[in-house]
């Protein structure tokens, strides 16, 4: 028989919880003296604590904890059970981390509305480019299409025995159902695309608002939001062709020496 502080530390667990299980009929001592209140405990009862600190911090309630307890359910059955509610903690973990992060992208954001970007209005010049297509399901997925979608552009081209020539290039479409069509392009001037690419001409742009951005594109999102605004300040419109990422220098193990150019076509 273990005193309360005694079965406590061998639990991992407070006299105040043991205290709380007692009271509400979740762990009840062996023994209890009469003449001084002291709770005794024995080595057997840590079956029943281990299946209820974990239950418990697996997210079930005390009533549910104790219904499943009391249930005497098997120690496979109850694997299952931990083993699925710890891949709903799993999911929900990854969900709000999500969330997180698109807080803080958008705070951020809010943080740089006021900071001033250089702009250029210039022509496009027309490019033949090779390029490879998919479809994202928002602006924000964009970015976990577009990385895999150039290497696989890239694959197929240097299938071919193609040169990957001057900067990579990719190109969005809005759709009014809130997908995006994304492009990734390379300029190309041969016959033989690779498998699953094709070649497209890119046409001229007479006018074009743009920007460069420097380092990684983590934020390249609050660039964009900039080159509108200052759009819009210079009495500018879209012209509803697709914006376009020109990715000048972009060394894979130096992200932070990057440059990428913003092209929007204009009215």
């Amino acid at each position: 028989m273990f005193t309360i502080g005694e079965f406590a530390r061998l639990g991992n667990v407070s006299v105040r919880m043991l205290r709380h299980y007692d009271a509400t009929g979740l762990l009840e001592p062996t023994y209890v003296d009469p003449f001084t209140g002291r709770r005794s405990y024995a080595a057997a009862q840590l079956s029943r604590l281990n299946r209820l600190v974990a239950l418990k911090d697996l997210g079930f309630s005390l009533e549910q904890v104790g219904q499943i307890l009391d249930d005497a359910v098997g120690a496979e059955e109850l694997r299952g059970m931990l083993r699925l509610r710890r891949a709903e903690l799993v999911e929900q973990i990854a969900t709000d981390r999500s969330r997180l992060d698109r807080v803080e992208r958008r705070l951020r954001t809010i943080e740089k509305e006021h900071d001033m970007i250089e702009t250029t209005v210039t022509t496009l010049p027309a490019v033949r480019v090779a390029e490879r297509r998919a479809t994202a399901e928002s602006l924000e997925a964009v970015g976990a299409v577009i990385q895999p979608l150039f290497g696989e552009l890239a694959g197929a081209l240097a299938a071919t025995g193609a040169p990957l020539r001057d900067s990579a290039i990719a190109f969005y479409d809005l759709h009014d159902d809130g997908t995006v069509g994304v492009h990734a392009a390379f300029p190309f001037d041969g016959d033989d695309p690779g498998q699953g690419n094709t070649v497209t001409e890119l046409p001229e742009v007479p006018r074009a608002i743009t920007t460069q951005h420097f380092g990684p594109l983590d934020d390249v999102a609050d660039v964009w939001q900039a080159l509108g605004a200052a759009m819009e300040q210079h009495g500018l419109a879209p012209s509803g062709a697709s914006a376009r990422e020109v990715y000048l220098h972009m060394p894979m193990d130096d992200p932070g020496s990057w440059v990428t150019a913003l092209q929007w076509p204009v009215d």
